[in-house]
């Protein structure tokens, strides 16, 4: 605990005066996925004023305009603080605070989430980290965002859970001068469920820092984020007790009668993370005809965590183990990355960008396991010394980007190459074009895993997984927004349960897998009413069937909103309508964390309604929801996973409030 309080205290010395800083990217305004106006450039945009206020009678400094309450991303893409209230916030307004509409919840907050439809854009190098279930609440690099802030900037975000719990998200940023910002920040969950042994127990906490010179040369972002996400398992329910779920009868309408597979076990994730993105200018705009800029900078990033598995007493659920009782799996991984990086713009050739990095890695178990006359070892760890680069250039309504990256050397082959491109035909009408191709190796339980269950034991070879990828996308608020996505994949890997055993073991397909996704997005308003709708088709080639996505998945939002109280209070009311066609779902597997391949029984096919009435008071925005109001008289045969129902008719609330001081 003193190494942590130490390092936080000299990545706060190091990073003293901080701000944000001025990317090479070009000034033309973006539309972001949370409907923000995003403009990388706006530090010189930033002395110009807003007509826009923050509408908050108590604010201190009355100069203070919303669009100068600042977000910046990792690739320093900027948004401002957005206090309205509408439709795609009320999709965010969840454990994630994020749009799940990819996403199957399980029946307690906190919990994992099944996969309806998959996204291939991740360009990556290096295996992630394993127990992927656990990881929807795992925040990244990317999840990390930075400030900069006229007046001190509060979010309380607080919403009800299932028994005996609830969720809150409290941040807080200020800027102690125009050179330095911090912001902190902790997300904690606690809920019981409604069955038995489901307890979710949850925390992150983020800290911010961003300093300046007050030439700009010198720019400088670092956070420290610290996590640990525990949930209770159970296993799901019994087979004997699923007609008892779905008979409807009164007497199991209280979810904690029905029998699990075991009430003895937990699983948890922790890990925290130390980085540092700081660049120095070394050549600035002389004039507005060169507009040349050079920089160099680095990133040093240390991220240490660790996944467990502990559970009283042996149990079939998992075959045979070493140890009858006190059963502990623990996996480890200390990951080592620094990055050398030059950036060069210029308004005739554009924005470049290359880079040479080494991450060292160390991966693995406390001990070494022999079973069947096969030595599995406990470590995986090396070097992997990489190159990559970037390039963006504007031309009136054409812009062009395209990423690279190579291991060059080291224990791990990858590659990935990316290019896009897009034209705005109008100013409603936008065009893009993606196509990519990513090689890496699968995630390390795919690769390398010990337990003290005897099944669970493996050291594998498995190929790097290849994807390749074409995404077309037509973008318009008068017509729609259109997306086709083509995604061709080899040598995917993927968990299934062995036919003469019944447990999970790795698999890699030996097949090539076609992957198609066609999304529609429009909303359609009439006066006072309005009618959101998402809707996406998907189709998967696969001769071993081992892919499996729902073919239709929608969502439909039929609300109405108005003012009231001499416009003190905006409403927005209505229901959400959520399907998915019935598939060969995926498996949970709480010891891996992980899901598993299951080709024996459909799942989906139900409607899930939601009613909302939503309400908007000064910078306050209040949530009250029926969620799946019409499970009593549609049928009991609602799953988040084989054996995992979903969750019940409920009534929960919340509130998101920003404070600006």
């Amino acid at each position: 605990m003193k190494r942590i309080f130490l390092a936080f205290f000299l990545i706060g010395i190091v990073d003293f005066g901080f701000s944000q800083i001025s990317p090479t990217r070009n000034k033309t305004q973006t539309q972001n996925q949370d409907g923000l106006i995003a403009n990388p450039d706006y530090q010189d945009n930033m002395n110009q004023g807003s007509t826009i206020s923050t509408s908050n009678k108590n604010i201190k400094n009355k100069d203070a305009k919303i669009e100068q309450y600042l977000i910046i991303s990792k690739e320093r893409d900027t948004t401002f603080v957005d206090t309205t209230l509408n439709v795609k916030r009320d999709y965010k307004f969840n454990y994630l605070r994020k749009d799940n509409f990819n996403l199957m919840p399980f029946s307690n907050v906190g919990q994992s989430y099944n996969t309806l439809i998959y996204s291939f854009n991740d360009l990556d190098l290096m295996p992630s980290f394993g127990a992927r279930a656990r990881h929807f609440n795992y925040m990244e690099v990317e999840d990390i965002y930075y400030y900069h802030v006229p007046t001190p900037l509060t979010e309380l975000y607080y919403k009800t859970a299932f028994s005996q719990g609830q969720q809150v998200d409290a941040f807080f940023t200020t800027n102690t001068s125009k050179q330095f910002n911090f912001s902190i920040a902790y997300k904690g969950l606690r809920s019981l469920g409604k069955y038995q042994h489901a307890l979710t127990s949850t925390g992150n906490f983020r800290f911010t820092s961003s300093y300046k010179t007050k030439d700009n040369r010198y720019v400088a972002n670092a956070h420290i984020v610290m996590q640990d996400l525990l949930n209770e398992e159970n296993g799901g329910l019994q087979d004997s007790n699923i007609p008892y779920f779905e008979s409807g009868n009164p007497e199991f309408k209280d979810r904690s009668v029905l029998a699990v597979n075991f009430e003895d076990a937990e699983n948890i994730l922790k890990g925290k993370r130390f980085y540092l993105d700081h660049r120095y200018k070394v050549l600035k705009e002389k004039d507005s005809l060169t507009k040349n800029k050079l920089s160099f900078g680095n990133i040093i990033s240390f991220e240490d965590k660790y996944y467990e598995y502990n559970q009283e007493d042996q149990n079939d659920y998992f075959g045979e183990a070493f140890q009858q009782d006190a059963l502990r799996d623990r996996v480890t991984l200390e990951d080592f990355y620094t990055q050398l990086y030059t950036e060069y713009s210029n308004n005739i050739l554009g924005n470049i960008k290359f880079h040479v990095a080494y991450n060292n890695f160390n991966y693995g178990y406390d001990k070494v396991t022999y079973i069947n006359n096969t030595l599995i070892t406990n470590r995986l760890l090396g070097d992997v010394y990489s190159i990559g680069g970037a390039y963006s250039k504007t031309i009136n309504r054409f812009s062009l980007e395209g990423n690279f990256g190579l291991n060059v050397s080291g224990d791990f082959e990858g590659n990935y190459i990316s290019g896009q491109a897009a034209y705005q035909f109008t100013k409603d009408i936008t065009f893009g074009a993606k196509i990519s191709h990513n090689s890496k190796a699968p995630n390390y339980n795919y690769l390398l895993y010990q337990s003290v269950y005897e099944n669970y034991n493996w050291q594998t070879n498995f190929n790097n997984i290849e994807t390749q990828n074409i995404e077309l996308a037509l973008k318009s608020k008068k017509l729609a927004n259109v997306s086709v996505d083509v995604t061709s994949i080899n040598d995917y890997t993927y968990f299934k349960k062995v036919t003469d055993t019944g447990l999970v073991k790795p698999f890699q397909s030996n097949k090539s897998i076609s992957y198609l996704t066609v999304k529609l997005e429009k909303e359609i308003k009439y006066g006072k009413f309005a009618l959101d709708n998402s809707i996406v088709y998907q189709t998967v080639k696969d001769d071993n069937s081992v892919f499996n996505v729902p073919e239709i998945v929608t969502r439909n939002t039929l609300y109405y909103s108005d003012y009231f109280f001499k416009r003190a209070l905006f409403l927005q009311t209505g229901i959400t309508f959520n399907y998915f066609s019935k598939y060969y779902m995926n498996g949970y597997d709480p010891l891996l964390a992980e899901f598993y391949v299951q080709t024996e029984q459909e799942y989906g096919g139900f409607p899930r309604f939601d009613f909302f009435v939503n309400a908007k008071i000064q910078q306050a925005r209040i949530y009250l929801k029926a969620e799946h109001f019409n499970s009593a008289w549609t049928g009991y045969d609602y799953y988040s996973a084989p054996n995992h129902p979903y969750r019940d008719f409920t009534i929960r609330f919340g509130i998101v409030w920003n404070f600006f001081l």
